[in-house]
């Protein structure tokens, strides 16, 4: 079973460092939640991975494969889809064609069970179901979160790279949807990184937790310990 093995890391923005020495490992099929304050290099993180930032140093590994700096395309191609924060789905696009959008690289390798695939997103979030024709504009920022969340998963990716899925959303749609995440982890083998601010939402969900403070790792533990460690919690969280 592939992990995710990130070595090191060190990403700048200009002359800014976003991100300082990052290691830590994502074990295969759990949920890896990744918290701190804004500006702690949470998204620069994912983006990296993705191949969207350039890494200055470090490596980044999935399983046998290192894929730092690979081009977007292939990193796609190992496995891996990343749903960056704000929701983003095309809003003149119905809700069908943006989820065939994360199929375009299936249709190239395995055509086959392309359809298999967008019935299996469709059936995890039924409000985009009854929504198919309308534009994705048309929806509301939950369906569009659940949107973007169906485009990477018709890839049927092995590690799902998922940005702030809570961000402007009421709690009971960020519920539906972390549970929506939780499921699909624990039946079908998935392994999640999950990036969010809401450290209470994250570690209630997660296994593993690595906490950013200013682009280092400040702790990297289990989830269930992080949530019991109030000074922890005092220090870098605000609770």
């Amino acid at each position: 079973m592939k992990e995710l093995i990130v070595s090191d890391l060190v990403t700048d923005y200009g002359h800014v460092r976003a991100l300082d020495g990052i290691s830590f490992v994502a074990s295969s099929g759990e949920i890896t939640t990744v918290i701190g304050a804004n500006g702690a290099g949470k998204s620069t993180l994912l983006r990296t991975i993705s191949g969207l930032e350039k890494a200055k140093s470090g490596t980044i590994s999935w399983g046998d494969i290192e894929i730092t700096n690979l081009a977007p395309e292939e990193i796609v191609r190992s496995g891996i889809a990343h749903v960056p924060e704000g929701h983003a789905v095309i809003p003149t696009f119905s809700v069908l064609e943006n989820i065939e959008m994360g199929a375009l690289f299936r249709r190239r390798k395995n055509s086959s069970d392309v359809k298999a695939a967008i019935s299996e997103v469709l059936d995890l979030f039924p409000r985009l179901a009854e929504r198919v024709k309308q534009s994705a504009g048309s929806l509301s920022g939950g369906e569009r979160q659940m949107l973007a969340i169906s485009r990477a998963l018709v890839s049927r990716p092995k590690l799902l790279l998922l940005d702030e899925p809570s961000l402007g959303l009421a709690p009971l749609v960020v519920e539906q949807i972390i549970q929506t995440i939780n499921h699909l982890c624990r039946s079908t083998g998935l392994t999640v990184l999950l990036v969010e601010q809401n450290a209470n939402t994250a570690l209630a969900v997660a296994d593993h937790g690595v906490l950013l403070a200013l682009g280092k790792v400040a702790s990297d533990q289990s989830a269930a310990a992080m949530r019991a460690d109030s000074a922890l919690r005092s220090a870098y969280l605000g609770y």
